[in-house]
This record gives structure tokens, sequence and C-alpha cells, in this order.
């Protein structure tokens, strides 16, 4: 029995979950979140406990618990002067930090340095810190995929899904992205994702990233999809936080939120080939 059948479809549907990455990293961040599961088709999102701007979010999904909302547990700060480090204090986690005491800004920095026990502790407290606000966590995800960094660490992201018995985020095309082999067999607790839909930088040069997800709709596979964005608005505190890193940036974040609540938008999901979950709906079933 596939996915589908086990929610209760037919074996061959597209089921279909819109989810925003990347809540708590920013005020801009989190009003486009909000206002995207409000108004927009987003129907699920993930919330980075160690940002700044997490507790506004926790206070607000705290109000609107019947919004899907997982932990983005969170190994890296890619920004170039936008700052942030472990939950936990340094003297616990040396390894996860660099010499500012801030988390490392690449993968490949958390794959060389990073302590599997380490990784532990702090995405343990992540985990512990998110449940302190009276959360109820849909799923784990992880921010850039840091958790796929080796082996090992892929590890205890599965444990902590095990543990706190949620579903935690895995597909194929995450895992060939950070280079992580996925030899082993799929466990219960590690729904994989059949398709990944992702904006590339190629098209969001070209100027074509609003064409790639109106595309996505004709894209769909039979099984488990998922459409990852980061919405957020162009302004002073996005261009500040994202400033020389056009992939991600503030300019495609507002992108991002502009087409998953438009219109267009909205029509395709009304399309009778289509059926939205989101993780809370695989949790229930785990």
């Amino acid at each position: 029995m596939n996915l589908a059948q086990k929610l209760g479809y037919p074996a061959n549907t597209k089921l279909l979950m819109i989810h925003a990455d990347d809540a708590g990293l920013s005020h801009s961040e989190n009003l486009a979140t909000m206002q995207s599961l409000q108004s927009g088709i987003v129907n699920s999102c993930s919330i980075m406990v160690p940002c700044p701007w997490f507790y506004e979010m926790a206070q607000w999904t705290k109000q609107n618990l019947q919004f899907d909302h997982g932990v983005h547990l969170t190994l890296t700060c890619e920004w170039e002067n936008y700052k942030f480090g472990p939950v936990l204090p340094v003297s616990e986690v040396p390894s996860l930090v660099d010499s500012n005491g801030h988390f490392y800004k690449k993968r490949e920095q958390v794959r060389e340095h990073a302590a599997a026990e380490d990784v532990r502790k702090e995405l343990t407290a992540q985990i512990e810190k998110f449940l302190s606000y009276g959360l109820s966590p849909s799923h784990l995800d992880s921010h850039m995929y840091s958790v796929g960094s080796r082996p090992d660490l892929f590890e205890v992201y599965k444990e902590l899904g095990r543990r706190y018995k949620l579903p935690v985020q895995r597909s194929r095309e995450l895992s060939d992205m950070v280079g992580l082999d996925e030899s082993n067999p799929i466990k219960p607790e590690a729904i994989p994702v059949d398709k990944v839909h992702i904006g590339d930088i190629s098209y969001f040069e070209k100027g074509q990233l609003w064409d790639y997800y109106a595309g996505v709709f004709d894209d769909l596979v039979e099984g488990f999809n998922v459409i990852l964005i980061h919405p957020a608005f162009d302004e002073q505190e996005m261009q500040g936080v994202t400033v020389n890193h056009p992939n991600f940036g503030s300019e495609w974040r507002q992108i991002d939120f502009d087409f998953f609540t438009s219109d267009f938008a909205k029509a395709q999901i009304a399309r009778d080939d289509i059926q939205l979950i989101n993780w809370t709906d695989i949790r229930n079933i785990l």
C-alpha cells in the first residue's frame, strides 16, 4: 500500500504539498509565511529555532495551530552579515561553530567539522525549545539539508524522527544534491518524497522563476510531490539579510510570495488531478 492509499486516495493520485521553509529567519520572512498560509496556497511551513525572529513566529503559530508547522533543523548560517548560532551554549557544541561562535556557512564545513554527538545535542535542543512554546510539530526537515552532509549525521536525523514520532523529510533528489548515499532501506518514519520541486538559480537569473513555478503543476508525478519555497518581501530587512546572495535572495523570495498567493496559482490547485496534503496528514498515519 503506497502513501496515497494509506491516506485514503487512489494509488495513482498526485499528492502535493506546498511548503515554506525558513520561517523565523526574519520579520519579513515571518510576515510573508503567515500571509502565504492564510491567503495563499502554501499549506505547510517549518520554523528555524535558532534565529532571532523565532519567538515572533512561535507566538503566531501558537495562536494558529490549524496551520501545519514543523521544525527546520538548522546547522548552517549562509548569510554574509546576518549571523546566528546554536541554541545551546557554544561550549557544549564547539564543533558546530566558527571562531565567532556562529554556525558555519556551508554544508562542506559541517561535513568536515561537526561531531555527531554535538549535532544530536543541538538538534534535540532545537526540538525541545520548539515544544516548550506549546507547539505541536508536524515533521522534521533540515535547513540546506545539512543533516545529509554525512551518513552519521543523517542517522541522527532519522533517530530524532523515531524518538519524537515525527516524519522526517527525505528524498532521493535532496540526497543527491548534498552527495549523500541513500542506499539504506527507507524506514517508516522517513516518508520518501517522490519528487521535490525547487526553483533553480538558472531560472532566476533568466527572469523565469515565475514561469518555472507555473510549469510545476504540469510536472507533478503520481505519488508525493513537494514544492519547496522561501517566501519573504523584497525590502530593506531581507535585502540586508541576503546581501551578495542572489540564490534564494530577497528578490527571489518576493517572487515566491507573489506566485504562491496569486490567482493563477490558486486556480492550479483546483485541478481534478491534484490532491493537497500536509505533514500532519502523514504524521497521523505513522
